[in-house]
């Protein structure tokens, strides 16, 4: 057993364990229904602002360009959530996410779950790649992931009791995406750190992102916001991509003292 793998499975837990942050927030305070539309706007700015400036700058650093790989990643992310939204739809007959009765979940809910899992098994494996290359790498991995993580739960949660879930179910597919987190690392741990999946899976992510953000939060987002509400809305949306932004520029730094003072070159393990 390598000797990462208690920091590693620890990092992992803590950051799954932030999905409950969200929840826990919005439960403890009245009105969360009238957050629901803030909530929504501030998730579809996390996903976008995550797209552009971590994702793929993340894939691009790590092919050493824009590579057609990069593209077909994109386009496969955005054809697949496609396809996948067809058949929920499909499956459900089509109905609105209004005319749902109680039980009844919009299919968004269940494509924003989908991205969360697959973003955090891709969380999971550069957390657990980071630490093998030094504690000092694994740390800030970790640290960039949380600042990343507790913005994006708020507005998922929105996302998912806007959706139509209740806030128990909520709160249980929140938890369950966010282990996605666990399995990646142990799929590091096991295959070992040298496997290129998470590197594969991350320009899927970016164009799965995309789809949802534009094709399935921002309509939403248009039908609700009329007059003084569009501006409140568009300014949880920039809120989102603000806070990718200090998230980017809080790794890109650290990692820049770190290379700095091991005077070598690195990779930004950290950039997520």
């Amino acid at each position: 057993m390598p000797e990462q793998t208690v920091p590693i499975l620890l990092s992992v837990v803590v950051v799954s364990a932030i999905s409950l942050v969200g929840a826990v927030t919005l439960l403890g305070r009245g009105g969360v229904k009238k957050l629901l539309p803030l909530l929504v706007a501030l998730a579809a700015g996390a996903m976008l602002g995550d797209t552009f400036l971590h994702l793929l700058p993340h894939a691009v650093a790590e092919a050493g360009g824009f590579t057609p790989t990069i593209t077909w990643g994109v386009l496969g992310g955005l054809l697949g959530f496609f396809l996948v939204e067809g058949f929920l739809h499909w499956h459900h007959h089509g109905e609105d996410v209004h005319e749902h009765g109680p039980e009844g979940v919009h299919n968004v809910g269940w494509m924003n779950l989908i991205g969360d899992c697959l973003h955090n098994l891709i969380d999971g494996m550069l957390i657990a790649g980071a630490w093998f290359v030094s504690p000092e790498v694994g740390l800030a991995t970790t640290i960039a992931v949380m600042l990343h993580e507790i913005p994006q739960e708020f507005g998922d949660f929105g996302v998912l009791l806007h959706a139509g879930f209740s806030p128990g179910r909520a709160i249980l597919f929140n938890l369950i995406s966010a282990l996605f987190a666990v399995v990646g690392a142990v799929i590091v741990l096991i295959v070992g750190p040298g496997t290129h999946m998470a590197q594969a899976l991350v320009p899927i992510a970016a164009g799965g992102f995309l789809y949802i953000a534009c094709a399935d939060l921002v309509p939403e987002i248009r039908k609700r916001a009329r007059g003084w509400k569009l501006a409140t809305t568009f300014g949880a949306l920039l809120i989102g991509v603000a806070l990718m932004a200090f998230v980017h520029e809080f790794a890109h730094g650290h990692d820049h003292d770190h290379d700095h003072g091991n005077g070598h070159e690195g990779h930004d393990h950290s950039h997520k």
